[in-house]
């Protein structure tokens, strides 16, 4: 039993204390009782101090929160101010006031829609991650990639004014993406397309001087056709070692040592006094360019940013392809006026100059750790995403390439009848077409990126492309000849897609051997749609030196039906080429 105690209150506090012992449950005992409690009780932690100070200590943290939050907002909308400030140009004063109403409608309509999630009480990041997560768990593995990309429903109702004004912006988004890249273009863009640019112009300059060679050094055609082909030949044998030295040693290393060697081979071209220098020169001159591209790809993959590759692929293709360009009416008209050794030292000393830019501007090492990794060519050739994008983009590649190097011109002449001034003027545009092309697919892989559409879907409608282009030329369809001619050289900057697919199968620290041993596949399909060209043609009897149009049209037939075979392979569901974990990162 309870001890029994009395004790004298306040008129007031008796009355207030009747009227609190009427609620249910409620005894005059228990009220005194629990209010001594609190106040004697021995549990510090109970007590009302005790509590107040965990209550004010929670609010000084969400306090804290609050204003690391608004911190972060604030600098990053300053960021955000500064690189709009940086990249837009100044609008003229004629400009400005139209200007100023169509941003305050869209400031009214952003208020708008903070203004809505506001009061729904969702925030946009978590509905994001949300939205992110559940498609992520209930997707199948061919529709994760879809749903990520799916638009939230307050953007579907603006989705057609956001293609409208993303048409609108494309060549500024382009522009300031360099803008903002600006010092890795300089250090690592710039150099490298420098000797990609370089590269090409080797390649393609033996055509305007034949004539120049034979005539001083008494050259037949039998050693013309091995002084090209000695080019190719040391360019493709260095492609998979230069694919393990680039990833041993990086893209600066090995393509500054092997743009010395183009130069002395340049120099050494220049000084020939006999066939067999001649031979050694341009032997040297197609290894020391053999690591142009794989070089520059690779550069491109380990300094920028994933998403921008398949951008910075195109622009490099583009402006490297600048020199076949050089190749045609520029080369032709220097090569008259000074000579073809004058034109090679020339060369020399450019290429001299590109590598020690490479030496000394090229950062040593990615910004990224560097990771060993145990991965041989045997890995990468058993990858199954490689033998599905490798036929296809080998027999169209190389096909383009071939046919921009020899089966264009001989169709040229031989089917259309064009004299040399009309062949050289087609193969002209055919040399810009490559250049635009590069560009423009570049362009293209990075918006459809942007809307969750990989490269390799792009590469797919490419080579569908080519394939009907070809199917033109062989019934002969009623359509221009620059047209056409101009597509397949277009087709030749495909290269631009097809790395950028191998980027995303294979980790950094292997695609110098991924991208080397692709363009093997390149150059050796290259080398066989020639020979095949050639030796198809030679079954039938020219007339006045020109091959019928039937021979043509066999040849070109045979060489389609591999590629629609390629074609057919690289359609073949996704889920038959899994990706397997072939490589293992300490």
């Amino acid at each position: 039993m309870k001890p029994r105690i009395g004790v004298y209150l306040s008129d007031g506090l008796a009355a207030r204390l009747t009227d609190a012992a009427k609620r249910p449950g409620a005894t005059k005992s228990s009220l005194v009782e629990e209010a001594l409690d609190r106040l004697l009780g021995p549990d510090e932690a109970s007590s009302d101090t005790a509590i107040l100070a965990r209550q004010l200590t929670a609010m000084s943290g969400q306090l804290e929160q609050l204003d690391r939050n608004l911190r972060l907002v604030s600098e990053a909308v300053a960021l955000h101010a500064r690189f709009h400030l940086t990249v837009t140009p100044i609008l003229p004063a004629t400009a400005q006031q139209e200007a100023c109403v169509v941003g305050a409608e869209r400031f009214e309509e952003f208020a708008t829609q903070v203004e809505r999630r506001v009061d729904r009480g969702v925030s946009l990041i978590r509905e994001t991650i949300d939205r992110i997560s559940a498609a992520s768990a209930s997707a199948p593995y061919d529709e994760v990639e879809d749903a990520r990309f799916a638009e939230a429903p307050t953007r579907q109702a603006n989705s057609a004014d956001d293609t409208v004004l993303a048409s609108r912006t494309s060549v500024r988004q382009v522009a300031a993406d360099l803008v903002a890249n600006a010092p890795l273009i300089l250090r690592v863009f710039l150099p490298f397309v420098t000797g990609y640019y370089l590269a090409y112009l080797f390649r393609t300059i033996q055509a305007v001087m034949a004539s120049s060679l034979a005539t001083e050094l008494g050259l037949n055609a039998g050693d013309l056709g091995l002084l090209t082909s000695v080019y190719f030949l040391t360019f493709a044998a260095a492609q998979i070692p230069i694919g393990m030295l680039l990833d041993r040693f990086g893209p600066k290393r090995v393509q500054g040592t092997l743009m010395v060697v183009a130069a002395f081979g340049s120099a050494l071209f220049a000084a020939s006094e006999s066939f067999t220098m001649l031979l050694l020169g341009r032997a040297l001159i197609g290894l020391g360019v053999a690591a142009a591209l794989t070089a520059g790809i690779q550069a491109l993959v380990l300094w920028f940013p994933k998403e921008k590759v398949p951008l910075l692929n195109g622009l490099m293709v583009m402006l490297g392809a600048l020199g076949a360009v050089t190749a045609t009416w520029p080369a032709e008209s220097l090569i008259a006026l000074i000579g073809w050794r004058e034109v090679f030292g020339v060369l020399a000393g450019l290429t001299a100059v590109c590598a020690i830019m490479v030496h000394l501007v090229v950062p040593e090492t990615a910004p990224t750790a560097k990771k060993a990794i145990s991965i041989g060519l045997k890995m990468v050739y058993s990858d199954s995403r490689f033998w599905r994008l490798a036929p296809l983009s080998a027999s169209c590649i190389g096909t383009a390439w071939a046919q921009q190097g020899l089966g264009a011109a001989q169709w040229l002449a031989d089917v259309e009848g064009l004299d040399r001034a009309g062949v050289v003027q087609h193969l002209f545009i055919m040399a810009v077409a490559l250049s635009v092309g590069a560009l423009g697919l570049g362009i293209a892989a990075d918006r459809l990126r942007r809307r969750g559409i990989g490269p390799e879907t792009l590469l797919g409608g490419v080579a569908t492309v080519f394939i009907a282009i070809q199917v033109a030329l062989i019934l002969r369809l009623p359509l221009p000849s620059y047209l056409l001619w101009s597509g397949v050289a277009a087709t030749g900057a495909a290269t631009v897609l097809s790395y950028a697919v191998l980027a995303d199968c294979f980790p950094k620290e292997v695609t110098g051997r991924a991208n080397g041993m692709l363009n093997l596949f390149h150059i050796a399909a290259a080398f066989v749609v020639q020979c095949v060209t050639g030796y198809v043609v030679q079954q039938w009897v020219p007339d006045a030196g020109h091959y019928p149009e039937a021979a043509y049209q066999t040849a070109f037939a045979l060489i389609l039906v591999v590629q629609i075979a390629a074609w057919i392979w690289f359609l073949m569901p996704r889920a038959f080429f899994r990706e397997q974990v072939l490589w293992q990162v300490p």
